[in-house]
């Protein structure tokens, strides 16, 4: 997250999501330059925004916590980037850094596009790896497996993966983008053709998930993770602040019991932050929400309750296990408690 442009630029011009302008890759074989080693790279994450949110989730279902350490940064970003004012003194404590900024300024000098997470940071040299959101978790998932937990599930099956693909193409084209398409639209029309489609999509999610626990085979996979970070925000924020207000998803049975079994596996909610996320949304987005007031609800009691989906089968972890607890200083306060 973080597209080009000032705040005040949301909603006045027309929106297109930058590419991702860094996108080597950190591999086992360390072709790009960057091999997997444990300890050397520092994934900078926000907890509002849901591309980061993605890295978050794979990182706690692989156990990676120990081998790629974590800034968390503030959600209110200002003009200068991502801000580390979290931290004491306002420096992140591994990369002395100020803003996210300088380690994407030690890689490239001027580069083009703006400063988004995820951002994976080479600590020796502060330099920016790779603000590639897209392939980030995949590269979790198969490169990085000699460093895995005992018991992490295969979040990126060899024999699932073009039918994952192809699910994952159009959730990413209808949500996870469609929600922003429809959010900072300048137009009627572009509103609602990608309003449109943000509903049809998810029409067609709660069909394919009214028999099926997730989205591709019977255990917990990428494309899961990927719709996941959206739908924990639909309701907060993409419904009233994006006006993606056709229906709520906690109106549609199948995809709210879907969501709330995600937010109750490990690795899935105790890594949401809904005070991150609401104050970022309302509070950044001044060319949308100009008061900058942040709404008090929705409530979030019904994220806990009940939701029956094991009955449709499926395993979680697949031969795995669920992953340990959530590592000291990593932990989030507890919301949606009945």
């Amino acid at each position: 997250m973080g597209e080009d442009g000032s705040n005040a630029d949301y909603g006045k011009k027309e929106f297109k999501r930058s590419g991702s302008h860094f996108t080597d890759r950190v591999t086992a074989d360390g072709r790009d330059g960057w091999p997997v080693e444990a300890g050397r790279y520092r994934l900078v994450a926000s907890r509002a925004c849901p591309w980061a949110s993605r890295a978050l989730v794979s990182r706690r279902l692989l156990g990676l916590e120990d081998s790629v350490s974590l800034a968390v940064v503030d959600p209110i970003q200002d003009d200068r980037s991502w801000r580390f004012t979290l931290d004491p003194d306002g420096r992140d404590p591994v990369l002395g850094i100020r803003f996210l900024k300088e380690a994407y300024e030690a890689r490239e000098k001027d580069h083009p596009g703006g400063v988004s997470v995820p951002a994976l940071v080479d600590v020796p040299s502060g330099r920016l790896v790779t603000n590639d959101y897209q392939r980030l978790t995949l590269d979790f998932a198969t490169e990085w497996t000699d460093l895995h937990r005992e018991g992490a599930p295969d979040l990126y099956p060899a024999k699932l993966r073009d039918e994952i693909d192809e699910v994952m193409a159009g959730v990413y084209e209808d949500v996870n983008n469609g929600v922003y398409r429809a959010g900072f639209a300048n137009r009627q029309e572009r509103y609602e053709e990608a309003c449109a489609g943000v509903f049809r999509r998810l029409e067609w999610l709660s069909r394919r998930l009214a028999e099926r626990r997730y989205l591709v085979g019977d255990t917990i996979t990428e494309a899961d993770i990927r719709l996941f970070t959206t739908l924990v925000r639909f309701d907060a924020v993409y419904h009233g602040h994006f006006k993606c207000n056709r229906w709520k998803l906690a109106e549609d049975r199948v995809l709210w019991a879907y969501a709330r079994d995600l937010y109750q596996t490990p690795g899935f909610g105790d890594t949401v932050d809904f005070d991150h996320v609401k104050r970022h949304y309302h509070q950044v987005h001044t060319g949308i929400n100009p008061t900058g007031i942040v709404p008090l609800g929705p409530d979030l009691a019904g994220w806990l309750t009940p939701h029956h989906r094991a009955e449709l089968g499926g395993r979680p972890f697949g031969d795995g296990t669920p992953p340990g607890p959530v590592p000291e200083g990593e932990e989030v306060p507890v919301q949606g408690r009945p």
